[in-house]
């Protein structure tokens, strides 16, 4: 690892095939954690290039616990964290809106590093408890059209990591890891990004790979569409940018989505919202990541019939009956 890091030192960067190699090294605990922190700490300093973020995902997908869930008509509505918004769970709450209107979803998510409740801890304040099979998964599937793989039970490779980005607190690339490396594979995935330059990575990598993605950036830093200021977005096709009211909602203000103090607060949030109590802002947010994760899929016809189809797996409660379900 020293030779590594010295090479890294020396504004040197990885090749695909070593970065899938080093990575692989890790995740056997070939290195000390001293040596590992030096190396994740390189790409604190510096952003992450295609090869090293393909080499990544190649050694944490080989690695990863198998899944079958008899299906990749599947979605995931998944962000990489680490915007330092702060807002409530809004790419969860619009994964069971999305469930509620019949679409079937395969979660990838985890515990909060750099934010106070992830999706792994909002869900497990609610109740639910993390699966383990392929057999567990196709059940919740069938149940609420919706299932949720907690990575660290599908990706061992990064318990040797966990420890160490729990103390540093901060944004890794592991974030940036992490919506690549759902086991499920779904054919369609919607990404949140904290920033620009990292979109344009996910870009390149996922139309090497033709895969049906959509990448979202709100131009005021959040990872998700806010509603907040425009939002960029990044597809096959190319790139544009759409305002809050050309989606079809109200310029709001970053307040109105924050996401509580405290893992209690955003569980009692998230089911607020479930539960048909939201507020406009709140409501507003969700049902417009959803829609976005509806006409990606190409299934559901244009976005405003998606807004639609959102809006009414929320206020019938059939995204309520999804949570219902799944944590039965």
């Amino acid at each position: 690892m020293k030779q590594i890091l010295q090479y890294l030192f020396n504004h040197n960067t990885l090749s695909k095939a070593e970065a899938k190699a080093i990575l692989t090294e890790i995740a056997q605990n070939k290195f000390n954690e001293n040596e590992v922190t030096a190396f994740v700490t390189v790409f604190l300093m510096r952003s992450i290039t295609l090869d090293e973020m393909a080499g990544f995902q190649e050694a944490l997908l080989r690695l990863s616990v198998p899944v079958d869930l008899g299906t990749h008509d599947l979605v995931d509505i998944v962000g990489t964290g680490g915007d330092g918004k702060d807002t409530f769970n809004i790419s969860t709450l619009a994964s069971f809106v999305v469930a509620g209107t019949g679409q079937k979803v395969a979660k990838h998510g985890n515990y909060g590093v750099s934010t106070i409740s992830g999706s792994s801890n909002v869900l497990e304040e609610l109740g639910y408890e993390f699966k383990t099979t392929s057999e567990e998964l196709q059940s919740d599937l069938e149940k609420g059209n919706i299932c949720f793989l907690h990575a660290p039970l599908f990706h061992p490779a990064l318990s040797s990591v966990a420890p160490l980005r729990r103390g540093l607190g901060l944004r890794t690339f592991f974030n940036i890891l992490g919506p690549l490396v759902n086991p499920a594979k779904p054919k369609y995935s919607m990404i949140g990004v904290y920033s620009l330059e990292i979109a344009r990575i996910y870009q390149y990598l996922l139309q090497k790979k033709n895969e049906n993605f959509l990448i979202v950036h709100a131009l005021d830093g959040y990872d998700e569409i806010s509603l907040t200021s425009d939002t960029k977005f990044f597809d096959k096709s190319g790139e544009y940018i759409f305002s809050p009211e050309e989606l079809g909602f109200k310029n709001i203000e970053p307040e109105t989505i924050f996401g509580g103090n405290s893992q209690q607060e955003a569980a009692s949030i998230f089911r607020n919202i479930l539960e048909g109590n939201g507020t406009y802002e709140q409501n507003s947010v969700v049902v417009a990541n959803a829609a976005m994760a509806l006409k990606n899929t190409g299934k559901y016809g244009n976005y405003k019939e998606c807004v639609t189809l959102a809006n009414e797996s929320l206020k019938s409660g059939n995204a309520l009956k999804s949570l219902t379900n799944l944590i039965k």
